[in-house]
């Protein structure tokens, strides 16, 4: 059955969404006359026309939950990102798991902000909306799913069209139209974790909240209203900084603890698309602030902000045209929209410079040299720097578009793009970070006053000479050498202290002001977690055997993994390792479960208990019991035993991802002062498809008590016996059973193996028993009575074994904490920004 009338509802009203937004962005644009009586007609209805928009947008997204919640698998957009067991949260997630979806995503935000804006800013609304509303009209047109007739233009991608549609071609739906998919494709199971729950929609709240101050600068020029729109902007600016900061850094969480390149930031091209305009938003920030006490930087303020907006849209373009291609291993791929991203990113940036060009001398500007000594100077000094680094990163991640430009005016794009990233990135912004540390520290004296030279000295002394002192100390402990190293330490210090002195003032007298200062302290840790979790990274999973993993490898591969046999220890300073084998994560049971103690059932989501599955003494689930897993995570159980005898277990896993093929993702231990992650590069036999190879059978004839050997391991038969209760192994009364118990010997100790001989129904049951840990399979063949002689078959095979690497990473909770410092100063920045602009405006004197 197909539900076509959700379908079709959420169609419309994306239409009506399209429409409104339109009408609301005329309408307020009249709203904006200067004729009083006008504007308010104007302006009633302009408001009816975004209310409209705004139920429409709600809708939209209630139907597309619905279709997804209600496994209406007959649309193309839930067949692709869900499925029947997928979780309630991340159905939620699924939303907003393709480009339909994140587009959706994004004018919902846009949609509530605009709502917010019209019922605290009465003043501003007209203009700023028209910006709002037209901004959000060229959004919902990425959605539309029309196709305008004659010409066979289509606009828009839509999230409600169906399966039938998209595979119109395919044999299935050419015989039955009304053919449903029993299930979905599944969300991919890497964006099935809580970070990718909220990572998502707090970066898209952050990109959707730079239109706020842009449009306040937009309007401000269109009005002539070159100084007033500051005011109202500041807050927002804050809130978008910290927005789309926190968004940026959950990403990297995300990164840290699910994929396996070591690290937090991989200079991957989209996350370096939201990092850019997340630097030029800062800078915009504090050169608004410049501002506050004069004219100077009001330009530049205006140009930022305006940059920041076009080059939010300029990501959304790189990531959603294709352009990227191979370039990025999370962007979108092109669904036909390249033109229309295009065409979005032309039109404000021609709208915004006309209006910066035909404004540009009429906007104010400062009338006397800045000096070394004031505060202007210092912070911009600091924005430059930010927009040096932004510059850096976008003009190399734009590589493959000027590639494309090159190649759209007949040339060959051939210009390459930096073969070791994290090099070509990282050895730039050192640089620039240590410009930003003194900057950002030095600047903090000047903050509230212009300083005079001798002033200025008395009060750098304590800072300087603090700083000199603990860099020193921290230099000699931490065995810093590298020149720049010690450079980026020394500022990230200094402007720790420099900040920490003013913060201590401040705390003083009004903390309300110290939303500045406590950010650039967590800014400075961040620097300094930064650089010895980078910089200072330590493989500690040294190949001491001299023996090659693989043959086809780097050298750098063999060197830095470890091969770990199942149930033998080996040693990796300061831990003694031992791999316990594989486990499964079963719905419902703290922890993770033995592999072998599920088997599996026809639904591969599900497996049969085939051993009583308890806790700590609980009982989860009985023998015979069918319980829910994730059979694409395989976790491989590390037991850890250091020096002093403390043990911990680490639970690395091997994720089968269809789309991206099998995906390693770390497990890591947490110190104080470090972490020690600890991710696989091979584990062998991950899906039912991958056949464990044995050799040739081998026979063995033996009485009890007889020594064998059994690949150069020393076997013995220990007894054989009748197994009384053959009920026990699903066998009948009049069937037999016998069982030998066999001992093997090998340098981790003694194994036993109890292979059975088995007559069902007077016919022979050749039922094999394997012991994984010696990768040994034995068969009970035969049973001589008249020589008391037993025959078995043995196969072996490689035993089970991983290869690991395990990476030091010192300082890195001082990253984590800087950023939590980080985001309390720009919270406490906004409130005080906040309550400044209501006080104003209760009092009728901002408006």
């Amino acid at each position: 059955m197909v539900h076509s009338f959700v379908g079709n509802l959420g169609h419309l009203l994306i239409i009506v969404a399209f429409v409104s937004s339109i009408l609301a962005a005329a309408t307020y644009f009249f709203a904006s006359s200067d004729n009083p009586l006008k504007a308010n007609e104007w302006r009633l209805f302009a408001r009816m026309s975004f209310f409209v928009h705004a139920v429409a947008v709600f809708a939209t997204v209630y139907c597309l939950f619905h279709i997804i919640s209600n496994y209406y698998y007959e649309y193309h957009y839930p067949w692709k990102v869900s499925d029947r067991n997928l979780p309630f949260i991340y159905k939620i997630s699924s939303l907003w798991q393709d480009q339909e979806g994140s587009f959706l995503l994004w004018i919902f935000w846009d949609m509530v902000l605009g709502l917010v804006i019209i019922f605290t800013n009465k003043y501003w609304e007209a203009p700023v909306m028209t910006i709002f509303a037209l901004v959000q009209a060229f959004l919902t047109s990425m959605i539309l799913g029309v196709v305008i007739p004659g010409i066979n233009l289509k606009i828009g991608s839509d999230p409600f069209i169906l399966l039938r549609d998209v595979f119109y071609s395919d044999e299935i739906f050419r015989l039955n139209p009304n053919f449903v998919p029993a299930d979905g494709t599944g969300l991919n199971p890497l964006l099935q974790n809580y970070w990718m729950a909220i990572h998502p929609p707090t970066l898209f709240l952050g990109f959707a909240t730079t239109l706020v101050p842009f449009a306040y600068c937009i309007a401000g020029l269109w009005k002539k209203r070159y100084t007033e729109w500051i005011r109202p902007a500041l807050p927002w600016s804050l809130f978008s900084a910290v927005t789309l900061g926190t968004g940026i850094l959950m990403g990297g969480y995300w990164a840290y603890e699910t994929l396996n390149f070591e690290g937090f930031w991989n200079w991957d091209p989209v996350e370096n698309a939201s990092l850019v305009p997340w630097l030029t938003l800062v800078a915009s920030y504090h050169t608004m602030i410049a501002y506050r006490n004069s004219t100077t930087a009001l330009k530049t303020a205006v140009i930022l902000i305006v940059v920041t907006f076009i080059l939010v849209l300029y990501s959304t373009f790189l990531t959603r045209s294709g352009v990227l291609g191979d370039a990025s291993v999370h962007s979108f791929t092109d669904l036909g929209l390249s033109g229309q991203l295009l065409i979005y990113l032309l039109a404000f940036m021609v709208l915004s410079v006309f209006l910066i060009i035909i404004r540009w001398k009429d906007i104010p500007a400062g009338g006397k040299e800045v000096s070394t000594y004031s505060r202007e100077f210092w912070i911009f000094m600091g924005a430059t720097t930010l927009c040096l680094m932004a510059f850096q990163v976008i003009v190399a991640t734009s590589i493959p578009v000027f590639n494309e430009i090159i190649e759209w005016f007949g040339g060959i794009g051939n210009i390459a793009a930096p073969s070791d990233p994290a090099s070509f990135y990282s050895s730039k912004q050192l640089w620039f970070a240590i410009f930003l540390a003194i900057f950002s520290g030095t600047g903090q004296f000047f903050w509230w006053k212009k300083m005079e030279k001798e002033k200025l000295k008395a009060a750098l002394t304590y800072p300087f000479v603090i700083t000199l002192v603990l860099a020193g100390l921290v230099i000699v402990v931490a065995k810093v050498k590298d020149f720049s190293y010690i450079l980026l330490l020394t500022a990230s210090i200094y402007s720790a202290i420099a900040n920490g002195s003013i913060l201590i003032k401040l705390l003083r007298s009004n903390i309300n002001l110290a939303g500045g200062s406590i950010a650039h302290i967590g800014i400075a840790m961040m620097l300094i977690g930064i650089l010895f979790s980078t910089g200072y990274s330590k493989v500690v999973s040294i190949n001491k055997s001299g023996l090659k993993i693989f043959a086809d490898v780097e050298e750098e591969f063999n060197l830095e993994n470890i091969v770990l046999f199942l149930n033998q220890s080996q040693k990796m300073e300061p831990y003694d390792l031992t791999y316990k084998g594989r486990r499964l994560d079963v719905k419902g049971v703290p922890g993770y479960v033995d592999f072998n103690d599920l088997g599996p059932t026809e639904d591969r989501t599900k497996a049969i208990a085939l051993d009583d599955i308890s806790v700590n003494g609980k009982v989860y689930a009985n023998k015979g019991d069918t319980v829910k897993i994730h059979p694409e995570n395989i976790y491989f159980q590390v037991d850890y035993v250091d020096k002093r005898g403390k043990n911990f277990s680490l639970f690395p896993r091997m994720q089968i991802n269809e789309s991206m093929g099998n995906v390693s993702s770390p497990d890591i231990k947490r110190y104080l002062t470090k972490d020690l992650y600890t991710h696989l590069n091979y584990a062998p036999y991950l899906t039912p498809e991958d056949q464990v190879e044995w050799s040739d059978p081998e026979t063995h004839t033996v009485k009890l008590g007889q020594r064998f050997f059994i690949n150069d391991f020393v076997t013995i038969l220990d007894k054989v016996e009748r197994v009384e209760n053959v009920a026990e192994l699903g066998l009948n009364e009049s069937d037999l059973a016998v069982r030998a118990s066999i001992s093997i010997f090998s340098n981790e100790g003694k194994y036993t193996i109890e292979p059975l001989y088995i007559i069902r129904e007077r016919m022979l049951g050749r039922v094999p028993e394997t012991l994984q840990e010696l990768g040994i399979q034995i068969i009970f063949s035969k049973i001589d009575p008249q020589t008391n002689e037993f025959t078995f078959e043995v196969r072996t095979t490689q035993r089970d074994f991983i290869v690991l690497k395990a990476v030091q990473k010192p300082g890195i909770n001082v990253l984590w904490t800087g950023t939590m410092v980080m985001i309390l100063g720009f919270i406490i920045a906004i409130r005080r920004r906040y309550r400044e602009f209501i006080k104003m405006r209760n009092k009728g004197t901002e408006l």
